[in-house]
Protein backbone atom coordinates (compact mmCIF):
# COMPACT_ATOMS: atom_id res chain seq x y z
CA UNK A 1 0.00 0.00 0.00
CA UNK A 2 1.36 3.43 -1.37
CA UNK A 3 1.36 6.61 1.26
CA UNK A 4 2.80 5.12 4.28
CA UNK A 5 5.87 6.85 4.35
CA UNK A 6 6.35 10.72 5.38
CA UNK A 7 9.07 12.89 4.95
CA UNK A 8 12.30 13.48 2.76
CA UNK A 9 15.21 13.58 4.43
CA UNK A 10 13.53 12.66 7.88
CA UNK A 11 11.60 9.44 6.59
CA UNK A 12 9.29 8.07 8.56
CA UNK A 13 7.45 4.40 7.04
CA UNK A 14 4.35 3.36 9.10
CA UNK A 15 3.61 -0.28 9.25
CA UNK A 16 0.69 -2.77 11.14
CA UNK A 17 -2.82 -2.51 11.28
CA UNK A 18 -5.57 -2.18 14.04
CA UNK A 19 -5.91 -6.03 14.78
CA UNK A 20 -2.68 -7.31 13.58
CA UNK A 21 0.13 -8.83 16.16
CA UNK A 22 1.69 -5.19 16.04
CA UNK A 23 2.40 -2.10 14.76
CA UNK A 24 5.38 0.42 14.53
CA UNK A 25 7.62 2.50 12.00
CA UNK A 26 10.71 2.57 10.09
CA UNK A 27 12.96 6.30 10.97
CA UNK A 28 15.49 6.75 8.03
CA UNK A 29 17.24 9.92 8.12
CA UNK A 30 17.92 10.55 11.99
CA UNK A 31 21.21 11.83 12.69
CA UNK A 32 23.60 9.79 14.39
CA UNK A 33 25.45 10.52 17.84
CA UNK A 34 22.26 11.55 19.96
CA UNK A 35 21.15 9.24 23.11
CA UNK A 36 18.00 7.29 22.64
CA UNK A 37 16.08 4.77 24.49
CA UNK A 38 12.70 3.60 25.31
CA UNK A 39 12.24 5.48 28.23
CA UNK A 40 12.60 9.13 25.39
CA UNK A 41 9.61 7.81 23.88
CA UNK A 42 7.22 5.88 25.90
CA UNK A 43 5.64 9.29 28.10
CA UNK A 44 4.51 10.31 24.44
CA UNK A 45 3.00 6.93 23.62
CA UNK A 46 1.59 7.12 27.27
CA UNK A 47 -0.05 10.70 26.73
CA UNK A 48 -2.06 8.89 23.56
CA UNK A 49 -2.56 5.43 25.09
CA UNK A 50 -6.36 4.17 24.96
CA UNK A 51 -8.37 3.12 28.28
CA UNK A 52 -7.40 6.30 30.22
CA UNK A 53 -10.45 7.44 30.83
CA UNK A 54 -13.61 6.60 30.40
CA UNK A 55 -14.09 9.08 27.81
CA UNK A 56 -12.11 7.21 25.60
CA UNK A 57 -11.39 3.55 23.81
CA UNK A 58 -11.65 1.19 26.75
CA UNK A 59 -8.95 -0.96 24.79
CA UNK A 60 -6.32 -1.55 27.05
CA UNK A 61 -3.04 -1.35 24.83
CA UNK A 62 0.26 -0.52 27.06
CA UNK A 63 1.36 0.55 23.89
CA UNK A 64 5.11 -0.43 24.91
CA UNK A 65 7.70 0.83 22.63
CA UNK A 66 10.75 -1.34 21.81
CA UNK A 67 13.67 0.16 19.26
CA UNK A 68 14.99 -2.54 17.31
CA UNK A 69 17.78 -1.00 15.62
CA UNK A 70 19.43 2.34 14.54
CA UNK A 71 20.21 2.41 18.40
CA UNK A 72 24.42 1.35 19.76
CA UNK A 73 25.21 1.66 22.91
CA UNK A 74 22.38 3.95 23.69
CA UNK A 75 23.07 6.65 20.71
CA UNK A 76 21.30 6.96 17.27
CA UNK A 77 23.82 5.54 14.73
CA UNK A 78 22.49 7.25 11.47
CA UNK A 79 21.25 3.79 9.96
CA UNK A 80 17.21 3.05 10.07
CA UNK A 81 15.31 3.13 13.51
CA UNK A 82 12.75 0.82 13.85
CA UNK A 83 10.18 0.68 16.44
CA UNK A 84 7.89 -1.70 17.41
CA UNK A 85 4.40 -1.80 19.52
CA UNK A 86 2.64 -5.21 19.99
CA UNK A 87 -1.10 -5.27 20.34
CA UNK A 88 -1.98 -6.92 23.16
CA UNK A 89 -5.99 -6.57 23.66
CA UNK A 90 -7.44 -7.13 20.02
CA UNK A 91 -11.38 -8.14 20.02
CA UNK A 92 -11.74 -8.74 16.72
CA UNK A 93 -15.24 -10.55 17.48
CA UNK A 94 -16.59 -7.48 17.70
CA UNK A 95 -16.33 -6.90 14.19
CA UNK A 96 -17.84 -9.85 13.24
CA UNK A 97 -21.55 -8.41 11.74
CA UNK A 98 -19.77 -6.01 9.62
CA UNK A 99 -17.99 -7.91 7.68
CA UNK A 100 -20.54 -7.69 4.91
CA UNK A 101 -21.60 -3.93 5.45
CA UNK A 102 -20.25 -0.60 5.29
CA UNK A 103 -20.13 1.93 8.18
CA UNK A 104 -21.23 5.19 7.31
CA UNK A 105 -18.41 7.59 7.64
CA UNK A 106 -15.63 4.78 7.81
CA UNK A 107 -13.12 3.95 5.30
CA UNK A 108 -14.91 0.68 4.94
CA UNK A 109 -16.19 1.40 1.38
CA UNK A 110 -13.68 3.36 -0.36
CA UNK A 111 -11.00 0.51 0.74
CA UNK A 112 -13.28 -1.75 -0.73
CA UNK A 113 -13.25 -0.20 -4.14
CA UNK A 114 -9.73 0.50 -4.18
CA UNK A 115 -8.30 -2.77 -2.80
CA UNK A 116 -11.38 -4.91 -3.60
CA UNK A 117 -10.46 -6.13 -0.07
CA UNK A 118 -10.43 -4.76 3.12
CA UNK A 119 -9.56 -5.56 6.77
CA UNK A 120 -13.31 -4.85 9.05
CA UNK A 121 -11.44 -5.55 12.53
CA UNK A 122 -11.18 -2.70 14.05
CA UNK A 123 -10.64 -0.63 10.79
CA UNK A 124 -7.63 -2.39 9.82
CA UNK A 125 -5.46 0.04 8.34
CA UNK A 126 -7.67 3.20 8.73
CA UNK A 127 -7.58 2.55 12.44
CA UNK A 128 -6.77 5.48 14.54
CA UNK A 129 -4.69 2.94 16.54
CA UNK A 130 -2.20 3.44 13.81
CA UNK A 131 -1.11 6.67 14.93
CA UNK A 132 0.47 5.30 18.27
CA UNK A 133 4.05 4.44 15.76
CA UNK A 134 3.60 8.10 14.58
CA UNK A 135 3.89 9.35 18.07
CA UNK A 136 6.90 7.11 19.06
CA UNK A 137 8.97 9.28 16.08
CA UNK A 138 7.84 12.56 16.94
CA UNK A 139 9.37 11.67 20.24
CA UNK A 140 12.47 11.00 18.35
CA UNK A 141 12.40 14.26 16.29
CA UNK A 142 11.15 16.24 19.16
CA UNK A 143 14.29 15.46 21.24
CA UNK A 144 16.75 16.48 18.74
CA UNK A 145 15.13 19.68 17.85
CA UNK A 146 15.07 20.36 21.24
CA UNK A 147 18.66 19.50 22.43
CA UNK A 148 19.59 21.43 18.64
CA UNK A 149 17.63 24.89 19.07
CA UNK A 150 15.06 24.52 21.83
CA UNK A 151 12.34 23.73 20.40
CA UNK A 152 9.20 23.00 22.24
CA UNK A 153 5.94 21.71 21.36
CA UNK A 154 2.78 22.44 23.08
CA UNK A 155 -1.35 21.06 22.36
CA UNK A 156 -4.65 21.69 23.81
CA UNK A 157 -8.41 21.28 23.09
CA UNK A 158 -10.48 24.42 22.25
CA UNK A 159 -13.83 22.97 21.32
CA UNK A 160 -15.86 20.00 22.20
CA UNK A 161 -18.62 19.87 19.92
CA UNK A 162 -20.52 23.02 20.47
CA UNK A 163 -18.68 23.26 23.93
CA UNK A 164 -16.30 26.17 23.81
CA UNK A 165 -13.28 25.53 25.83
CA UNK A 166 -11.99 28.82 27.43
CA UNK A 167 -8.09 29.41 27.88
CA UNK A 168 -7.22 29.52 31.31
CA UNK A 169 -3.43 28.06 31.92
CA UNK A 170 -1.37 25.62 30.40
CA UNK A 171 -0.52 24.25 33.38
CA UNK A 172 -3.75 22.54 33.22
CA UNK A 173 -3.07 20.33 30.12
CA UNK A 174 -1.68 17.75 31.91
CA UNK A 175 -4.47 17.12 34.93
CA UNK A 176 -7.39 16.31 32.88
CA UNK A 177 -8.86 13.76 30.08
CA UNK A 178 -9.30 16.37 28.06
CA UNK A 179 -5.53 18.16 26.86
CA UNK A 180 -7.64 21.51 27.81
CA UNK A 181 -5.89 24.23 29.30
CA UNK A 182 -8.84 25.05 31.72
CA UNK A 183 -9.88 23.71 35.17
CA UNK A 184 -13.31 25.04 35.44
CA UNK A 185 -15.29 23.82 32.59
CA UNK A 186 -14.05 19.73 33.46
CA UNK A 187 -17.27 18.94 34.89
CA UNK A 188 -19.16 20.19 32.15
CA UNK A 189 -16.96 18.26 29.21
CA UNK A 190 -17.50 14.96 31.24
CA UNK A 191 -20.80 15.45 31.44
CA UNK A 192 -21.47 15.90 28.16
CA UNK A 193 -19.11 13.04 27.14
CA UNK A 194 -21.59 10.90 29.53
CA UNK A 195 -24.31 12.03 27.40
CA UNK A 196 -22.73 11.25 24.09
CA UNK A 197 -21.70 7.74 25.47
CA UNK A 198 -24.90 7.07 26.76
CA UNK A 199 -26.67 7.70 23.50
CA UNK A 200 -24.52 5.93 21.34
CA UNK A 201 -23.46 9.22 19.84
CA UNK A 202 -20.13 10.72 19.26
CA UNK A 203 -18.74 14.61 18.70
CA UNK A 204 -15.87 16.36 17.21
CA UNK A 205 -13.45 18.39 17.91
CA UNK A 206 -11.08 21.13 17.76
CA UNK A 207 -7.45 20.77 18.64
CA UNK A 208 -4.78 24.31 18.85
CA UNK A 209 -1.06 23.08 19.11
CA UNK A 210 1.74 25.56 18.78
CA UNK A 211 5.47 24.92 18.21
CA UNK A 212 7.99 27.66 20.44
CA UNK A 213 11.57 28.28 19.48
CA UNK A 214 11.43 27.54 16.40
CA UNK A 215 14.35 28.83 13.88
CA UNK A 216 13.55 31.20 11.05
CA UNK A 217 14.10 29.70 7.67
CA UNK A 218 12.49 26.41 7.40
CA UNK A 219 10.75 25.88 4.62
CA UNK A 220 10.64 26.38 0.75
CA UNK A 221 8.90 28.98 -2.04
CA UNK A 222 5.76 27.71 -4.08
CA UNK A 223 5.00 23.40 -3.42
CA UNK A 224 7.67 22.75 -0.57
CA UNK A 225 5.79 25.48 1.57
CA UNK A 226 6.50 24.67 5.63
CA UNK A 227 2.91 25.60 5.65
CA UNK A 228 1.94 23.31 3.29
CA UNK A 229 3.81 20.48 4.41
CA UNK A 230 2.15 20.83 7.79
CA UNK A 231 -1.17 21.17 6.35
CA UNK A 232 -0.64 18.16 4.79
CA UNK A 233 0.74 15.96 7.75
CA UNK A 234 -2.14 16.95 9.93
CA UNK A 235 -4.82 15.99 7.38
CA UNK A 236 -3.21 12.62 7.42
CA UNK A 237 -4.58 12.39 10.93
CA UNK A 238 -7.13 10.15 11.37
CA UNK A 239 -10.50 12.38 11.05
CA UNK A 240 -8.91 15.38 10.50
CA UNK A 241 -11.68 17.72 8.06
CA UNK A 242 -9.64 21.23 8.63
CA UNK A 243 -6.79 22.80 9.08
CA UNK A 244 -5.58 26.52 10.14
CA UNK A 245 -2.53 27.95 10.10
CA UNK A 246 -2.67 30.98 11.83
CA UNK A 247 -5.46 33.51 11.79
CA UNK A 248 -6.77 30.49 9.27
CA UNK A 249 -10.21 31.24 8.63
CA UNK A 250 -10.33 34.60 10.97
CA UNK A 251 -7.91 36.08 8.29
CA UNK A 252 -11.01 36.45 5.67
CA UNK A 253 -12.78 39.16 8.25
CA UNK A 254 -9.38 40.57 9.11
CA UNK A 255 -7.82 44.12 7.43
CA UNK A 256 -4.45 44.31 5.39
CA UNK A 257 -3.96 46.79 8.31
CA UNK A 258 -4.83 43.78 11.08
CA UNK A 259 -3.47 41.02 9.76
CA UNK A 260 -0.41 41.65 7.89
CA UNK A 261 2.23 41.50 11.36
CA UNK A 262 4.27 44.81 11.90
CA UNK A 263 7.69 44.76 12.91
CA UNK A 264 10.00 46.66 15.40
CA UNK A 265 13.52 46.24 16.16
CA UNK A 266 11.97 44.13 18.61
CA UNK A 267 10.76 41.92 16.53
CA UNK A 268 7.26 41.25 15.47
CA UNK A 269 4.39 42.76 17.08
CA UNK A 270 1.68 39.96 16.21
CA UNK A 271 1.36 36.46 14.72
CA UNK A 272 -1.42 35.76 11.86
CA UNK A 273 0.97 34.27 10.33
CA UNK A 274 0.93 31.32 12.43
CA UNK A 275 5.05 31.54 11.92
CA UNK A 276 5.44 31.19 8.14
CA UNK A 277 5.29 33.87 5.34
CA UNK A 278 5.70 32.57 1.81
CA UNK A 279 6.30 29.24 3.23
CA UNK A 280 9.04 30.09 5.50
CA UNK A 281 9.35 29.98 9.39
CA UNK A 282 9.64 33.62 10.53
CA UNK A 283 11.37 32.43 14.03
CA UNK A 284 7.99 32.89 16.11
CA UNK A 285 5.74 30.48 16.82
CA UNK A 286 4.44 27.83 14.26
CA UNK A 287 0.68 28.25 15.63
CA UNK A 288 -1.67 25.13 13.86
CA UNK A 289 -5.34 24.40 14.38
CA UNK A 290 -7.35 21.30 13.13
CA UNK A 291 -10.93 20.51 13.29
CA UNK A 292 -11.88 16.60 14.13
CA UNK A 293 -15.14 15.16 13.04
CA UNK A 294 -16.95 13.04 15.16
CA UNK A 295 -16.47 9.26 15.14
CA UNK A 296 -17.77 6.97 12.58
CA UNK A 297 -17.86 4.05 15.06
CA UNK A 298 -21.18 4.50 16.93
CA UNK A 299 -23.41 2.13 18.34
CA UNK A 300 -26.54 3.97 16.63
CA UNK A 301 -28.10 1.97 14.25
CA UNK A 302 -27.27 3.75 10.97
CA UNK A 303 -28.50 3.23 7.23
CA UNK A 304 -25.87 1.88 4.67
CA UNK A 305 -25.44 -0.85 2.18
CA UNK A 306 -24.01 -4.55 1.69
CA UNK A 307 -21.53 -5.91 -0.03
CA UNK A 308 -24.45 -6.74 -2.83
CA UNK A 309 -25.63 -3.23 -2.69
CA UNK A 310 -28.63 -3.74 -0.58
CA UNK A 311 -29.79 -1.62 2.18
CA UNK A 312 -28.85 -2.58 5.04
CA UNK A 313 -28.49 -1.14 9.07
CA UNK A 314 -25.07 -1.31 10.85
CA UNK A 315 -24.55 -0.92 14.44
CA UNK A 316 -21.22 -1.20 15.58
CA UNK A 317 -20.06 -2.82 18.89
CA UNK A 318 -15.84 -2.56 18.83
CA UNK A 319 -14.73 -0.12 21.87
CA UNK A 320 -14.45 2.93 20.48
CA UNK A 321 -13.58 6.68 21.63
CA UNK A 322 -17.00 9.01 21.29
CA UNK A 323 -14.71 12.00 20.34
CA UNK A 324 -11.33 10.79 18.82
CA UNK A 325 -10.14 14.49 19.43
CA UNK A 326 -9.54 13.75 23.20
CA UNK A 327 -6.80 11.55 22.86
CA UNK A 328 -5.57 13.93 19.33
CA UNK A 329 -3.30 16.59 21.05
CA UNK A 330 0.39 14.80 21.29
CA UNK A 331 -0.54 12.86 17.75
CA UNK A 332 -0.45 16.89 16.47
CA UNK A 333 2.13 17.71 18.34
CA UNK A 334 4.23 14.40 16.94
CA UNK A 335 2.81 15.48 13.39
CA UNK A 336 4.36 19.13 13.40
CA UNK A 337 7.51 17.61 15.12
CA UNK A 338 7.56 15.10 12.13
CA UNK A 339 7.39 18.05 10.13
CA UNK A 340 10.11 20.56 11.87
CA UNK A 341 12.57 17.91 12.12
CA UNK A 342 12.37 17.21 8.24
CA UNK A 343 12.99 20.85 7.25
CA UNK A 344 15.12 21.21 9.56
CA UNK A 345 18.13 18.63 8.06
CA UNK A 346 16.70 20.03 4.49
CA UNK A 347 17.59 23.38 5.47
CA UNK A 348 20.91 22.28 7.21
CA UNK A 349 21.31 20.49 3.76
CA UNK A 350 21.06 23.46 1.42
CA UNK A 351 21.43 26.40 4.03
CA UNK A 352 23.41 25.06 6.75
CA UNK A 353 26.10 27.72 5.62
CA UNK A 354 23.88 30.54 5.42
CA UNK A 355 24.42 33.87 8.29
CA UNK A 356 22.03 36.64 7.97
CA UNK A 357 23.14 39.67 10.73
CA UNK A 358 21.93 41.58 11.98
CA UNK A 359 18.12 40.96 11.62
CA UNK A 360 15.15 41.19 13.75
CA UNK A 361 14.73 39.60 16.42
CA UNK A 362 12.15 36.42 16.45
CA UNK A 363 8.57 36.74 18.70
CA UNK A 364 6.48 39.63 19.51
CA UNK A 365 7.24 42.63 20.41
Amino acid sequence: MSGSTFGTLFRVTNFGESHGPAIGCVIDGCPPGMELSEADIQPELDRRRPGTSRHVTQRNEADAVEILSGVYEGKTTGTPIALLIRNTDQRSKDYGNILQTFRPGHADYTYWHKYGIRDPRGGGRSSARLTAPTVAAGAVARKWLQQKFGTTFVGHMTQLGEIAVPFESLEHIPNNPFFAANATDIPRLEAYMDELRKAGDSCGARIDVAARNVPAGLGEPLYDRLDADIAHAMMGLNAVKGVEIGAGFASIAQRGTVHGDELSPEGFRSNNAGGVLGGISTGQDITVSIAIKPTSSIRSPRQSIDLQGQPATVETFGRHDPCVGIRATPIAEALLALVLMDHALRHRAQCGDVRVEPGPIPGQA
